[in-house]
């Protein structure tokens, strides 16, 4: 029973993380449209400023304002997929009051799949959104994601409560349901692609890390 239960929510959580990263992808390709059309509203402007229609210029702005406040990747590492992801998560902490930093620059075509990577990476955000959320301090995520030769790094700080006991190598959660599944999907996922994570909580942090092989020998 215990282990149809974690395949029926490995299952549904691939579906909502499929779902979800075609809504950020389409979020993402919107924003770079946007780049790519820039040059056509500067000579519409210039074109209505020279007639003298600065009404109808000053109309068009706030039309391009509107529409700019709604599509933002917050993050650039070099990854489409891991921006969106990332963005996406990162709009989600800032908007309950969380400040997030981020340093990262990741290559495209890596060995882990984008699903996988979006699993991977959208539970350990979750995971720290919600820790934040259950801080009484300063609210707050620092990630750092590079490439190690052909390992991709990540590394993850975030504010939280209490120091939470350990079972085995994971820790509880106030979710409801399975407790600590993000946690364990995600060392699922790593140890299968031939990697390793850590997680480490003490009194008002917690700390989440992993290594895995991303790239093909040379």
């Amino acid at each position: 029973m215990r282990k149809r239960t974690y395949l029926k929510l490995v299952e549904y959580q691939t579906v909502q993380s499929e779902q979800h990263l075609n809504e950020v992808r389409g979020i993402y390709r919107e924003m770079r449209g946007y780049k790519h059309d820039f040059h056509h509203h500067l000579q519409a402007l210039k074109g209505q400023l020279e007639a003298g229609e600065t009404d109808r210029a000053l109309s068009y702005i706030e039309q391009l304002d509107h529409h700019l406040m709604n599509v933002d990747a917050l993050v650039k590492t070099g990854n489409i997929s891991l921006d969106a992801i990332l963005s996406a998560k990162i709009a989600q902490a800032k908007a309950m009051g969380i400040a997030v930093t981020v340093c990262a620059t990741v290559p495209e075509g890596l060995l882990i799949s984008d699903l996988e990577l979006s699993i991977v990476v959208g539970n350990l955000l979750d995971n720290a959104i919600e820790a934040c959320v259950l801080s009484s301090k300063e609210r707050f995520i620092r990630i750092y994601m590079t490439m190690k030769g052909r390992m991709l790094y990540f590394s993850m700080l975030n504010s939280a409560g209490k120091k939470k006991e350990k079972t085995g190598s994971l820790f509880s959660s106030h979710k409801k349901g399975f407790h600590g599944f993000g946690l364990r999907r995600a060392e699922s996922i790593l140890t299968e692609r031939g990697g390793w994570c850590k997680y480490n909580s003490e009194d008002g942090a917690f700390t989440s890390e992993f290594l895995v092989p991303a790239l093909v020998e040379n």
